[in-house]
């Protein structure tokens, strides 16, 4: 067994149910290992991302809740549109020019961080899901994804500035999500994410007019301002897309909510840790490290317990729907 089919298996048996990785775990991992290049050594982002997003959906069908892949194909369009706008809105806001006043003299320029490099690969995979969706959409992403984490340790490295953490939190959970991006949907919702940042981009030119004489880096308050913005406009978009669809007879709307209901958490997290610290915190309503670290585990917190209840009931439904099927388990214990 080579090192490469020993790792595809490993990552069978972390992200399937035991059950159906003891029944198809070798024919899974011997697919990918047949699609893989014969001097590749480690499992590609993609194939990571597949096998992750597979085992999710078997372990949702376990319990009995097979709605929330639909629903999570939805969320992840609209993850996708949501962090992609907001990359463009941070880019433009960084290639803006600022104008300021230091001892009385007039400072022009930019103020372009490491945070540009993140942004431009988010706008690549925008670019991505219109002309190869499927597993390179979620490549880029999850190249994406890594360059929004990695930028931490980098600026600290090579001592630059980077875009703050409560920027960078919410990007990191919209892409989570917008990897169950759909490989295959109509054109004109492939052309969504790259619709979202050609509307953000007057929004950041607008914002640094107004916030870059005062924040040089642009984060300050124009991100304050257009994180909840964005969550807002995410929350009311679920909502107004889960009326539309239940008004159907079709629940998706109500998954992709509750997988949603984290990002929207964290794209609210400073207003949240400004009242925090103005209310518990004997201070005014500004956010330091500890609201800002209280709030974002609020949010999670809530988010996870809103799903897990979500998925509990579902399971008791799903249940409650088996035993009362004629030839079920209720019925042959009546008829014993």
């Amino acid at each position: 067994m080579s090192d490469l089919e020993r790792r595809y298996l490993r990552l069978v048996r972390i992200c399937y149910p035991a059950g159906y990785r003891d029944a198809r775990g070798t024919e899974i991992a011997g697919t990918y290992l047949a699609l893989s290049s014969p001097d590749r050594r480690w499992p590609s982002v993609a194939d990571v991302t597949d096998v992750a997003v597979g085992g999710l959906r078997q372990r949702l069908r376990a319990v009995g809740a097979t709605g929330v892949g639909p629903g999570l194909r939805l969320a992840a369009t609209l993850a996708l549109v949501t962090a992609t706008a907001l990359a463009g809105c941070w880019a433009t806001l960084e290639l803006s020019p600022w104008t300021t006043a230091w001892f009385g003299v007039a400072q022009h320029g930019t103020s372009v961080t490491l945070g540009l490099g993140v942004w431009v690969t988010w706008l690549l995979a925008a670019a991505a899901h219109v002309a190869a969706p499927g597993r390179w959409t979620r490549a880029a992403i999850g190249l994406a994804l890594v360059l929004t984490v990695a930028v931490v340790p980098l600026a600290a490295v090579v001592d630059r500035s980077r875009p703050p953490l409560f920027v960078l939190l919410p990007q990191v959970c919209l892409g989570f999500v917008a990897l169950g991006v759909p490989s295959r949907s109509p054109g004109w919702l492939r052309l969504l994410p790259v619709a979202g940042v050609a509307a953000a981009l007057p929004v950041g030119a607008a914002f640094a007019g107004n916030g870059g004489d005062v924040f040089l880096g642009y984060y300050g308050w124009p991100a304050r301002q257009i994180l909840p913005a964005a969550g807002t406009a995410l929350l009311l978009v679920a909502v107004l897309v889960g009326v539309v669809l239940a008004a159907r007879g079709d629940r998706r709307g109500g998954w992709a909510l509750l997988v949603l209901l984290g990002p929207i958490g964290m794209l609210s997290v400073h207003p949240l840790a400004g009242e925090l610290a103005a209310r518990f915190y004997g201070g005014g309503p500004n956010a330091d490290w500890t609201t800002l670290a209280t709030a974002a585990t609020i949010a999670a917190v809530a988010s996870a317990t809103a799903m897990w209840a979500a998925l509990i009931v579902q399971r008791r439904v799903a249940g409650a729907a088996r035993r009362s099927v004629p030839g079920g388990p209720r019925s042959h214990e009546a008829s014993g």
